[in-house]
C-alpha cells in the first residue's frame, strides 16, 4: 500500500497550511491557505504545483485564512471538487473569504494608486491575488458534514472531521485508506485547541493512528493560564485608564474577538475594570459572533450555564457593535479612555491600522497583542520592539505602551499539545511537525522524539514522502 503525502504550506512557517494526499488514484488536498508572512508572500502567487482541475476535494480543518485563503484561487484556477468542513465552519468561511476577496482587491487599488504616486512599480500592483467574484464561487463548493460523519473520497479512502477546540467548528481530520485487506489511518491535527477555555469544548484525543501530521505553533514554549490572562488584561487597562489612553486590542475576528468578550464581561461583572465603552470594530467579528449563536450545541459546559442564565458575553452594558465606517472614525472623537477591539489580528489590515495611526505615537494609550504575530507582520514588528514603524504609506514613532497576553492562544502549547499525542496507545509509524516556525517545529520534534523514542520529523517545503 502506497500512500503519497507532499507538504505544500506550513512547512517550517506558521501560515499557509496547504497538504496534498494521493491514495488509492484518490487526489485531495487538507486546507488551503494563504501565506501572511511577509517572506513568504510570493508563494500566494505562485502556480499551483499540481493543477487544480486534477484535485478532486479539499478537506478544510477550518475557516482561518492561513488555512482556508488560497481556496478562491484553486477555483479559479479549474478546481471543480467538493470543499468539505462543518457546517460551522462552512458559515464562517463565507464571511471570511468574501472579506479576504475585498482586503484583496482594495489593497491592490491602494498599492497602484501609491505606487502610481510615487512613480515605482511594485509586485502585482494593480491585480488582486482573487476577486469577491472568485470567492463567491469558492463559497459555492462548501460541502457542510458534521462531526463523526464518514465523508467517502473513493476507492477506499474515507475521512472523519472531530471537535478540535480551537475556534469554532474547527476540526481535526482523519483519513481512513483500505487497500488489499490491510487499513492505514492518517491523522491531520488541524490546529489543536487549548483544554478548560472558555465556550469551546475540549479537543478530541484518538487512541490510535498510523501517521500523524501534527501543528507546532507554539511547539516551543507554555502558555499563562487562564487566571493569569485576567489579571493581565486587568492590569492593562486599569493602569492605561489612569494615564488617560485608549486600550487598542488587535483581534483576529474568529474566536479571538469572542474570547475578549467573554473576558470583558467577566471583569466588569467582577468590577475589576471601570465601566467603559467597549468597541467591538469588526464587521466581520460581529458577524461571525451571530453564527456562534446559531450553533449552541458546540458550546462547552459553562458557556450553555451562562446562555441558560441569560448572561451571554455577546451582549453585555457598555459594548457596542460598530459596523459602518462612520461610526468607526466616531470613536475617535470620544474624550476619555475607551476599549477599540478592532482586526486584523497581526495589523495586517482592516480597521485597527487607522486606530493604530491615531494612537501608537501616544504614551498613554496601550497596544494590546492577545495572538500569535507572525514574523514579518506589522503586529510582530511592533511586539519585536521597533522605534517606528510604516502605517498606511507613512512612518509613526512607536511610543504607546505595548503588552502582549499569550495566553489567550487558541492553540495548545508545548504541553497541551504533547498530551495530544500523548493519548495515542502505541507509537505512530510517522509524525511529521507543521505549521510552526523553523525553530518551534524543531524544537518540538525533538522535545517528542526525546520523549517517546518515536519516528518524529519537519518535513520542508514541498517535500514528498511515501507512506508504505
Amino acid at each position: 500500500m502506497d500512500i503519497g503525502l507532499r507538504f505544500l504550506g506550513a512547512a517550517q512557517t506558521v501560515t499557509g497550511s496547504r497538504h496534498l494526499v494521493e491514495a488509492n488514484g484518490s487526489r485531495f488536498l487538507v486546507d488551503c491557505g494563504l501565506y501572511q508572512e511577509r517572506d513568504y508572500l510570493d508563494r500566494n502567487w505562485a502556480p499551483f504545483v499540481i493543477p487544480p482541475d486534477s484535485i478532486d476535494a479539499v478537506l478544510l480543518t477550518h475557516a482561518h485564512i492561513d488555512h482556508s485563503g488560497l481556496l478562491p484561487k484553486l477555483v479559479r484556477e479549474g478546481f471543480k471538487g467538493s470543499i468539505y468542513c462543518t457546517p460551522a465552519t462552512a458559515d464562517i468561511a463565507r464571511i471570511m473569504l468574501l472579506d479576504s476577496a475585498h482586503i484583496q482587491e482594495e489593497d491592490a487599488a491602494y498599492k497602484k494608486r501609491r505606487h502610481d504616486r510615487e512613480g515605482r512599480q511594485g509586485p502585482h500592483p494593480d491585480v488582486p491575488l482573487y476577486s469577491t467574484e472568485d470567492a463567491e464561487k469558492c463559497i459555492e463548493r462548501l460541502t457542510p458534514v458534521e462531526y463523526g460523519d464518514a465523508v467517502p473520497m473513493g476507492n477506499g479512502v474515507e475521512a472523519v472531521f472531530h471537535d478540535a477546540g480551537h475556534v469554532f467548528g474547527s476540526s481535526m481530520i482523519t483519513v481512513d485508506v483500505g487497500q488489499n485487506g490491510e487499513r492505514r489511518k492518517l491523522l491531520f491535527s488541524g490546529d489543536v485547541g487549548c483544554w478548560d477555555k472558555p465556550i469551546l469544548r475540549d479537543p478530541t484525543v484518538f487512541g490510535e493512528a498510523d501517521y500523524v501530521v501534527v501543528e507546532s505553533t507554539y511547539g516551543d514554549r507554555l502558555h499563562e493560564d487562564l487566571d493569569t490572562i485576567g489579571k493581565q488584561l486587568e492590569r492593562a487597562i486599569n493602569s492605561t485608564v489612569e494615564a488617560g489612553g485608549n486600550i487598542l486590542i488587535p483581534s483576529f475576528a474568529l474566536e479571538r474577538s469572542q474570547e475578549i468578550m467573554y473576558f470583558m464581561n467577566k471583569l466588569l461583572v467582577a468590577k475589576r475594570i471601570p465601566h467603559l465603552k467597549i468597541f467591538l470594530d469588526s464587521p466581520m467579528a460581529i458577524r461571525i459572533t451571530e453564527v456562534f449563536e446559531k450553533y449552541p450545541e458546540l458550546y462547552d459546559e459553562e458557556m450553555v450555564s451562562l446562555m441558560e442564565q441569560g448572561r451571554s458575553p455577546f451582549d453585555f452594558l457598555g459594548l457596542t457593535m460598530v459596523r459602518s465606517v462612520d461610526e468607526s472614525k466616531a470613536i475617535n472623537q470620544i474624550k476619555g479612555s475607551v476599549i477599540i477591539v478592532a482586526g486584523s489580528g497581526m495589523c495586517t489590515g482592516g480597521r485597527i491600522k487607522h486606530h493604530l495611526v491615531r494612537n501608537i505615537s501616544r504614551p498613554e494609550s496601550t497596544i494590546l497583542f492577545v495572538g500569535y504575530q507572525a514574523v514579518g507582520t506589522l503586529g510582530r514588528i511592533i511586539v519585536d520592539g521597533a522605534d517606528d514603524v510604516r502605517i498606511l504609506g507613512q512612518r509613526y514613532p512607536v511610543k504607546a505602551r505595548v503588552v502582549q497576553i499569550n495566553g489567550f492562544s487558541a492553540h495548545s502549547d508545548r504541553d497541551g499539545l504533547f498530551r495530544w499525542l500523548s493519548a495515542l496507545k502505541k507509537p505512530p509509524r510517522r509524525v511529521f511537525v507543521v505549521h510552526g516556525e523553523e525553530d518551534a517545529s524543531k524544537n518540538f520534534a525533538e522535545f517528542v522524539k526525546g520523549k517517546t523514542g518515536w519516528d518524529v520529523s519537519v518535513p520542508s517545503y514541498r517535500e514528498e514522502v511515501t507512506l508504505d
